[in-house]
């Protein structure tokens, strides 16, 4: 903590921040393997979303004081820690109707869903969409936004408890995932007009379907894929459809800004509400990134708990 206090003292725009909880990402687990295209520089400690209380700031940074309850959207020390040290415009002002647990499921999920529905798929309101992969943490994010954009949500989910929960966070309609004729079922719910846009978390899998249920000029919004799949380019011809990748940090200062704000205000109003699922120890993160990528069924955003 005390190199992280020089740190903090010595960089004018610097938060220092008193870890209470840290965000579970797939990605980190990509970084940590070596397979990601980004490579960090070593030593590396994972983690961008945290949410804890600032312990010191530096002495141009005017937005916060030590003792305020914050979230960030990345960090520069790492989250997985007692105390993280992160640039003051990556520090948001967590609302007291969330709690610290909640704060730090924030930062990747909805700034990746927000993104991927307004700035990469440019929703409007009236449209349809299905997330597919709708019970994590991005997933819920989505569903919640894209209702309190006005569009009608769709979701899927591999369980029962995931479907509740889907269904609860904003989606009109819910589908089992795991059911072999799932897709059948979303055809006759939506008719033959198909689906305007499809948040998809797992493209590998399911980018082929996707391309056949969407509408005219729909769009496949690729957030997750965990290896190749084959498709029928044909299939985005007849109906001028489009696939679209979304990396959160392809995103400017602005863009970051633009994002916040419209999430502060949904944790203002009332629509913005993280669902926790997993909760581990920090001895027990290398458990969590094993169950993040291989248990099925996920509900609710997996964090890791400071104390």
């Amino acid at each position: 903590m005390y190199m992280l206090v020089c740190k903090t003292n010595r960089s004018p725009l610097k938060v220092l921040i008193k870890v209470h909880a840290c965000g579970i990402n797939p990605v980190e687990t990509y970084i940590r393997s070596g397979t990601y295209s980004r490579k960090p520089l070593l030593p590396y400690t994972p983690g961008s979303d945290v949410a804890g209380i600032v312990e010191a700031v530096g002495d141009n940074v005017s937005t916060f004081k030590k003792g305020d309850r914050v979230f960030t959207t990345s960090t520069i020390s790492g989250g997985y820690a007692e105390y993280a040290l992160a640039d003051d415009h990556t520090v948001y002002t967590l609302p007291g109707k969330l709690d610290l647990k909640q704060g730090a499921a924030i930062g990747i999920p909805y700034f990746t869903a927000y993104r991927a529905l307004l700035h990469s798929a440019r929703v409007k309101a009236g449209e349809s969409v299905l997330v597919h992969g709708a019970s994590g943490g991005v997933g819920l994010a989505a569903c919640q936004i894209a209702r309190a954009y006005g569009l009608k949500v769709l979701g899927t989910a591999g369980t029962e408890e995931g479907q509740n929960i889907v269904l609860q966070n904003g989606a009109h309609e819910v589908f089992n995932h795991r059911e072999p004729n799932y897709i059948e079922k979303i055809k006759k719910s939506v008719g033959e007009k198909g689906i305007d846009v499809i948040i998809e978390m797992l493209a590998n899998v399911n980018l082929s379907n996707d391309l056949n249920l969407l509408s005219y000029g729909g769009r496949v919004i690729v957030v997750g894929s965990r290896g190749p799949i084959e498709i029928n380019p044909r299939d985005t011809m007849a109906k001028e459809s489009s696939i679209i990748g979304v990396a959160l940090y392809s995103s400017t200062k602005e863009e970051f800004r633009q994002f916040a704000a419209a999430l502060q205000a949904g944790m203002e109003i009332g629509w913005l509400k993280p669902v926790i699922g997993s909760q581990y120890s920090l001895e027990k993160v290398a458990q969590a990134h094993k169950n993040i990528i291989h248990n099925s069924g996920t509900s609710g955003k997996m964090i890791l708990l400071l104390e």
